[in-house]
């Protein structure tokens, strides 16, 4: 039977009772697991260096008996085993150790050797406890699978399953990656509002929320796009923001109401030039990574108009049908039935994400979409009725998306007018007015490429998970009792 609260209570007492500190301040000079895994992997068994290391972590597991006992600590790098002997450590400093419970926090002094089985250990010379664990860990380590377990309390989920920490390593590595690839490239990495007096960007429904001493609402945002094309046109030419946005919107293994993602705009480029970019940033964030999946990320990627991709899967033509009452007549044609209270570029993207994404393995590029899906977009330079407009997917997933960007003020001004019929007509995920873009804009924006990519996504494909919680430490989850807040009183 397991050890429940109590007992470790009990003991937490007994060590303050004994004059020890079960929380110390600190403990200096530690290094990782792997660091020891590296210098020593190609010990012979049984044979001993006399290199002495300092390692600090969890206590995952215990054996043995009489005057030895083997253990093993695990850190965010790894595990290691330590071998215990009491005639090493003495009696009182021995008994103490092997009686610590499974999840306490130990630092160890010890010497580096392979023990007669080939299992790289330390011999311990030395050890102090570092924080007293009052909750017992998931049954012997040996992992945590209750979903709702691991997203609400993903400490746990951290401390009981491995391939999770090597996630979110990933995840790091892979950010990290991104601004080495940016800074290296001449882009200045800049910040924006999140807090916003009208949001937009894209196409969807925002978080309201009040600011009590300015007595007014404000929104989360829901991109950054339309702020950093306002540097754009301040002359910083090459700008990136890695952060988080927010959308009022369902949740699915794909949609998340708070994500993180990264967006970059360049003058003078078009959505060509970024459309390289992202081949080549993709390919070295994966290589950094250290992906070893079955995509191929290596340039050049596929690229498909999104009226033939929608053809070719459903034998409707989009652009022979752009209303929406044609479109929906087309598609019964085909034996597929269309929502009629939606407008026609919801129609269009639930062909293309109903129809096409799926089969979008191999990274690719579905380009020139309609001018009604695209209220940011650049006019198609050879092709009436489209945009310049890009958005890449793989594993059936879309994960970026990109523009040669309007900067025309006055077809912007027509197209924020073409999103507040949308809005009238129902539409709730349109494009609000924005007065102050459109004058940044006729103070003159160069021709600029703009691309969006959603870091969870772009984590999802490299981890080889199917789910968007998968990949966020801590993600908004449905049910479960509201967290009580005491606010203080206003002044």
């Amino acid at each position: 039977m397991s050890e429940g609260k109590d007992d470790r209570r009990t003991k937490l007492e007994r060590l303050r009772a004994e004059g020890i500190d079960p929380f110390p301040h600190q403990f200096d000079g530690v290094v990782p697991v792997e660091t020891i895994h590296a210098a020593h992997g190609n010990l012979e068994p049984g044979q001993e260096t006399g290199q002495a290391y300092r390692v600090a972590g969890r206590l995952a597991a215990r054996r043995g008996h009489g005057g030895a006992a083997f253990l093993d600590l695990v850190d965010r790098s790894g595990r290691i085993q330590l071998h215990a002997r009491k005639d090493a450590l003495g009696d009182e400093s021995f008994e103490r150790l092997v009686s610590l419970d499974l999840g306490d926090l130990i630092g160890v002094d010890g010497t580096a050797f392979k023990s007669r089985r080939g299992e790289l250990t330390l011999a311990v010379t030395g050890w102090q406890l570092l924080a007293k664990s009052l909750l017992a860990p998931p049954e012997k380590f040996h992992g945590l699978e209750d979903i709702e377990t691991r997203y609400r309390q993903r400490e746990v989920d951290l401390i009981a399953n491995e391939e999770v920490r090597e996630l979110f390593i990933l995840r790091s590595k892979a950010i990290s990656a991104i601004r080495r690839w940016f800074d290296d490239h001449g882009f200045l990495e800049v910040e924006t509002p999140v807090l916003q007096p009208l949001y937009g960007g894209a196409l969807a429904r925002p978080f309201v929320t009040h600011h009590n001493a300015l007595d007014r609402d404000f929104y989360l945002r829901i991109a950054t796009e339309l702020y950093l094309k306002r540097l754009i046109v301040g002359g910083l030419e090459k700008v990136y923001e890695i952060g988080k946005d927010f959308r009022n919107e369902g949740i699915s293994p794909k949609h998340s109401p708070e994500f993180t993602m990264l967006e970059w705009y360049e003058a003078y480029a078009d959505y060509n030039d970024v459309a390289r970019e992202l081949e080549e940033l993709v390919s070295y964030v994966a290589r950094e990574a250290g992906y070893a999946g079955e995509v191929d990320f290596s340039p050049p990627w596929r690229r498909v108009k999104l009226r033939d991709a929608i053809h070719e899967k459903t034998g409707i033509d989009v652009l022979e049908n752009r209303d929406k009452d044609s479109l929906i007549a087309a598609a019964k044609d085909k034996g597929i039935e269309l929502d009629p209270s939606e407008s026609w570029p919801q129609l269009v993207d639930e062909l293309l994400s109903k129809y096409v994404e799926p089969d979008l393995i191999q990274p690719t590029f579905v380009m020139d979409y309609p001018v009604e899906l695209s209220p940011f977009a650049k006019d198609h330079r050879s092709e009436s009725g489209l945009v310049e407009r890009w958005e890449a997917f793989c594993l059936g997933i879309e994960f970026s998306n990109a523009f040669t960007e309007l900067n025309d003020p006055d077809e912007q001004r027509a197209r924020f007018e073409a999103q507040t019929v949308l809005t009238q007509e129902g539409d709730q995920e349109t494009q609000p007015f924005d007065e102050d873009f459109i004058r940044a804009l006729e103070h003159g924006m160069p021709p600029t490429g703009g691309v969006g990519v959603g870091i969870d996504r772009l984590v999802m494909i490299l981890s080889g998970r199917t789910s968007i919680r998968e990949v966020i430490l801590f993600p908004a989850m449905r049910g479960g009792e509201s967290p009580k807040v005491r606010l203080p009183e206003q002044s």
